[in-house]
């Protein structure tokens, strides 16, 4: 249970009760606690992860803000930057030496990393294996600052979408063999952020290093991008369970500092709350529910090993 369930039970569209990223950080009494610590949050050009930041930066924590564009960060960040706390770092995820030249770019800052948070994108590319990597890259400052008093957290953004499709063959993760169609391509990407938070919490749990995924909810901006055709003509219907942009960010942000999460993870969250598995009559791409596939361990497995190939590095126990 969630001392949110009751905010949650009867949604009536963007900015009614249920809460936002500033109103979790006030409930956790984050404010403050985490002076001295560093927090990396990757895609911080606009929406959730802008309001992901504004949330975060109130901890006192250090801010690394991975951005695509520079000028359009600069722009959507007016009002929230503040170059004393925060550092804007370049990063497209379209490319994994401009994952690699991001990460040595913090690296050279910082030897330890308390948070990290992974705002997920589209497509199983640019979405799970530069996430993948960017992990890989700084894990060991994850580790190094993870104490059992104050563990350091993995934060992955997934969607709602991961009901849609499980993981392809390893042969075929970007349809390499045909088939392609992008509901399942946009499913599969988003198992795959799923798989990995689940992964992290079995790997590295044990070493005060925990992570969770999550689905942020239903926003304007992802629901025009994502969802089906049928889904959008049944809009009004869609409506009540819509996002603001804070509200949005407000998961994120307690699976962040949610006190709930300190010494565990390897769960999927959505509403502030961890969710249980779908029902088996509900619509996949607005459902809060996890699918049948989602805790699989084995395909968790799969997906990390063969990650490591596609990005380039050795092989794992």
């Amino acid at each position: 249970m969630s001392r949110y369930d009751e905010a949650h039970a009867n949604p009536q569209g963007p900015g009614d009760a249920r809460p936002t990223a500033l109103q979790i950080i006030k409930d956790e009494g984050a404010e403050g606690t985490l002076k001295g610590q560093v927090i990396v949050i990757t895609g911080v050009s606009a929406g959730i992860g802008i309001e992901t930041a504004r949330a975060l930066a109130t901890t006192g924590a250090k801010l690394f803000l991975t951005i695509r564009n520079l000028e359009k960060a600069q722009n959507a960040l007016k009002g929230v930057f503040d170059p004393s706390t925060m550092e804007l770092v370049k990063m497209d995820n379209a490319s994994l030496a401009s994952v690699r030249e991001a990460a040595n770019a913090i690296l050279a800052k910082t030897s330890k990393i308390h948070l990290l948070v992974e705002n997920s994108r589209t497509l199983f590319g640019t979405n799970h294996l530069s996430h993948f990597l960017f992990f890989k890259l700084l894990e060991p400052t994850l580790l190094a600052a993870a104490t059992p008093e104050l563990p350091s957290r993995v934060v992955v953004l997934s969607s709602s979408a991961h009901n849609v499709h499980g993981l392809n063959v390893s042969d075929n993760y970007d349809f390499q063999k045909g088939g392609y169609e992008p509901n399942v391509a946009y499913g599969q990407s988003k198992t795959a952020n799923i798989y990995m938070a689940n992964e992290i919490e079995r790997r590295y749990g044990s070493k005060n290093l925990h992570a969770t995924s999550l689905h942020p909810g239903i926003i304007n901006t992802e629901l025009i991008r994502h969802l089906p055709k049928e889904a959008l003509e049944g809009f009004k219907a869609v409506y009540p369970l819509m996002k603001s942009i804070e509200q949005g960010a407000a998961t994120t942000v307690w699976a962040a500092v949610g006190k709930q999460w300190k010494d565990k993870g390897g769960k999927y969250l959505a509403n502030c709350q961890e969710i249980g598995l779908i029902k088996s009559d509900e619509e996949k791409f607005i459902s809060n529910g996890y699918a049948p596939h989602a805790y699989d361990v084995e395909e968790a497995k799969r997906l990390w090993r063969d990650s490591l190939k596609m990005v380039g590095l050795p092989a794992e126990d």
